[in-house]
């Protein structure tokens, strides 16, 4: 899949999905029929001394759901996948993405992050951002059946008549945007957008006011945790969340992921950005098929496959 020896029409991105993405008994397979994926999963357990394997084979629903576990389990998953793919001969990508905490996954993917490092800064992000919703409450909803001005136009309108802050934090899809922010402002929101024709406004499941100024104490320490783990230059270039361009420096990359906490998940423009330089084929890698479906809503045109589907291909 890698740009060298292959047409243009060859060239693949591997994309990473975030929180949202997990469910119980996810990774099971990969554990019971692959080494590679073992050593992964293994290696997730010793390195977090928890048993996050079990967590994410057997749940409960309710502790791998929380935050802390979450995000390293869905880590884990996606490279315990990674390394199956490769096994069975899938080559380098020429770019990587992630969506949200699934960036760590990407530089893990890209070698610009060891596996252990990558496993104790996003249980550390969950935690901080756990934290974060204790210590001040918030929360976040999808918006669907609106265009980006308008769903900006409708958090200015809610942030000035609330006083308090919301705003887009994912821009996951055309007429697919999730909103962040305060509880009141975000139900002052919720409620300009039913008003201004949303198709639908779902309240998502969480306490927390994600990729908002209202991470930013959470972002600060991360950002200091961020200073003292090592990071290397990627394999692939990272298009960044933060930046929806590539980057392929240490520091550019360090730095995005101390913004990431506190800024929008830029995805529909990063994919469209890939696509503009010739991506046609888009790999998801780790559980579910999240990516996949916004990949369609942002361009029929290129090729989306799932983990499971690209192993089907292989058998």
């Amino acid at each position: 899949m890698s740009s060298r020896g292959y047409p243009l029409a060859y060239m693949c991105a591997c994309l990473f999905p975030g929180q949202g993405s997990q469910y119980v008994g996810m990774g099971r397979d990969l554990y019971a029929t692959s080494p590679v994926a073992r050593v992964v999963f293994d290696q997730a357990d010793s390195i977090l001394g928890i048993a996050l394997s079990r967590l994410c084979f057997d749940g409960p629903s309710e502790l791998l759901n929380d935050t802390l576990n979450t995000q390293p389990a869905i880590l884990a998953t996606s490279i315990a996948a990674l390394r199956v793919l490769e096994e069975r001969g899938m080559d380098s990508p020429t770019y990587v993405a992630g969506h949200s905490m699934g960036e760590f996954s990407a530089l893990v993917a890209a070698g610009a992050l060891s596996l252990e490092d990558g496993l104790r800064l996003v249980r550390e992000r969950g935690r901080l951002m756990k934290q974060a919703g204790e210590r001040g409450p918030g929360g976040m909803a999808a918006v669907l059946g609106l265009g980006r001005e308008q769903v900006e136009a409708i958090c200015a309108a809610a942030r000035e008549q609330s006083g308090e802050y919301v705003g887009i934090a994912n821009d996951n899809c055309p007429g697919q945007l999730v909103i962040s922010g305060t509880l009141s402002a975000l139900e002052r929101a919720m409620e300009l957008a039913k008003e201004r024709g949303a198709r639908r406004v779902i309240r998502l499941a969480v306490s927390i006011a994600a990729h908002s100024p209202l991470m930013a104490e959470a972002a600060a320490e991360f950002r200091c945790l961020l200073d003292v783990t090592p990071f290397h230059e990627p394999a692939v270039p990272l298009v960044a969340n933060a930046t929806a361009c590539p980057l392929t420096s240490p520091d550019d990359i360090r730095d995005v992921l101390g913004q990431q906490l506190t800024s929008p998940v830029r995805w529909t423009e990063s994919v469209r950005w890939m696509i503009a330089e010739g991506m046609t084929r888009f790999v998801e890698v780790g559980p579910k098929e999240v990516l996949t479906g916004l990949l369609r809503r942002i361009d029929r045109a290129v090729e989306g496959l799932t983990t499971a589907q690209v192993l089907d291909r292989e058998a």
